[in-house]
């Protein structure tokens, strides 16, 4: 479970020195909801994405990307597939056959991670053409994202739901533990408009 601000950081973001740790804990789950992401820290994703139509790109939802060591890349696994077209989308009667005769439809291939360009900052992969020269339809990436070094801005933002909360009645009580089911229905009061703002750039796109 995520716990953004360590004791010795209390004071340094204008909280009490003798608040509880249950506080803290409360506070990052709900940044973790906001961002809707597991948590900040470093994580390992895995996301089923359709291509662009026209193109071979995809986007990931969770950012920045980042490399755990030993690792020196982001992606765990890339695999592609040509999968059944979706209503809508352009299907060419001799690529169908092609991919049929060969059976390609369906099936999962590993692709080199080293062989797909990415963006850090928009998290957007550029897939090759696969073994036929045609595009793939569907991937599913496994990679890590999150924030090695927490910024102040994260810091700050969980100082200020801690505060919110505090002051929020029916909140501001004396208690050995906070519910964090208690604090998720005070949500919207307590991730107010400045604390949006801090948490801005590190809310995913997507679902995933």
């Amino acid at each position: 479970m995520s716990c953004y601000l360590q004791p010795t950081q209390y004071q340094t973001y204008g909280l009490a020195p003798d608040v509880t740790s249950d506080w803290i804990t409360a506070a990052s789950s709900i940044i973790d909801a906001h961002c809707r992401r597991t948590s900040l820290n470093p994580t390992q994703y895995t996301e089923r994405l359709r291509m662009v139509e026209g193109s071979q790109t995809a986007r990931l939802s969770h950012l920045p990307l980042v490399a755990v060591a030993p690792a020196t890349s982001p992606f765990v696994s890339i695999q592609a597939r040509y999968a059944k077209p979706r209503r809508g989308q352009t299907v060419y009667p001799l690529q169908e056959e092609i991919l049929w005769a060969f059976s390609l439809p369906g099936a999962w291939t590993a692709v080199d991670p080293t062989t797909v360009d990415f963006v850090p900052d928009t998290g957007e992969l550029v897939f090759p053409l696969n073994i036929l020269g045609l595009p793939y339809n569907e991937v599913a990436v496994t990679y890590t994202a999150g924030l090695a070094t927490l910024p102040s801005a994260i810091l700050c933002a969980c100082a200020q739901i801690v505060k919110n909360a505090q002051a929020t009645p029916g909140l501001n009580v004396k208690s050995s533990k906070i519910d964090t089911l208690q604090l998720q229905y005070f949500a919207g009061a307590l991730v107010d408009p400045t604390v949006e703002a801090l948490l801005q750039p590190w809310v995913s796109m997507r679902m995933g």
